[in-house]
């Protein structure tokens, strides 16, 4: 069976961590599988904790801008297929990795609605999404992606929450928009990631009260200090020791979903 599994949440709360340690613990069953990571964040994370440096104009984001440029400046024919072109140009910023393939979104640059490129997008990542077993998305912090309905395919949504009042509304706010735009996912996890044991008890009971049967927690993953260093100083996540304390509580909860 396929899975289209996103991280959602407010910024901060460690999205782009949890989806890396996910990655990790799927490459680590050794199972071969072929595994898409969609970064979505016009900060392109999954590259900073991968220790890839992406550039601009590799990125999806920076080839709609050459393209945006071009048609502004009337340097394409009015015949000119723009569809087949940004489909060729998503083809083209695949990044393949030797155990997955990364697609980086990137920013947007200049002003305007272009609203048929996202549209267009939307497409190609459903096309792409079918050709892999398992597609990782990283969601942009906040809610935006939610209301342009681009996560209308997602199996699993991970909402990610650390111990905060302003995660927790974040939490609740993305359930009614999922609610409102009648979203349907297979499942809808709640991770708490660094919260204290003392405090696990609040993320527990937001839970239990939305009352919706399809919102499970997922579990907990300790702050580590292994992790904290490499999101501040730079390298490589996936190479974490497997006996590390946050990947062995993130292997035991991971474990739900697949």
């Amino acid at each position: 069976m396929k899975k289209i599994i996103a991280f959602a949440g407010k910024g901060g709360v460690g999205k782009t961590t949890s989806l890396v340690l996910f990655l990790k613990y799927i490459l680590d069953n050794k199972k071969p599988q072929d595994i898409l990571v969609i970064d979505s964040d016009p900060d392109a994370n999954v590259a900073d904790v991968i220790g890839r440096e992406i550039q601009f104009c590799d990125t999806i984001g920076g080839k709609m801008k050459v393209l945006k440029d071009k048609i502004q400046s009337m340097k394409l024919s009015p015949n000119t297929p723009k569809n087949q072109l940004i489909e060729s140009d998503v083809y083209n910023c695949l990044i393949e990795m030797d155990d997955f393939d990364l697609l980086e979104m990137g920013r947007q640059e200049g002003e305007g609605c272009y609203c048929f490129i996202n549209d267009v997008l939307k497409r190609v990542i459903d096309t792409l999404s079918i050709n892999y077993d398992i597609t990782l998305l990283d969601s942009p912090a906040g809610l935006e992606h939610f209301a342009r309905k681009t996560g209308r395919n997602v199996t699993d949504l991970v909402i990610v929450s650390d111990p905060s009042k302003m995660a927790i509304h974040t939490l609740k706010r993305i359930l009614e928009i999922t609610d409102e735009l009648q979203l349907k996912f297979e499942n809808i996890w709640v991770l708490g990631n660094r919260f204290p044991e003392d405090l696990q008890d609040v993320l527990e009971k937001e839970v239990i009260e939305t009352r919706k049967d399809r919102v499970k927690l997922l579990g907990f993953i300790s702050g580590n200090d292994e992790i904290a260093k490499i999101n501040l100083t730079g390298g490589n996540l996936l190479e974490i020791s497997s006996q590390n304390a946050s990947y062995l509580q993130a292997k035991k909860i991971f474990s739900k979903i697949i």
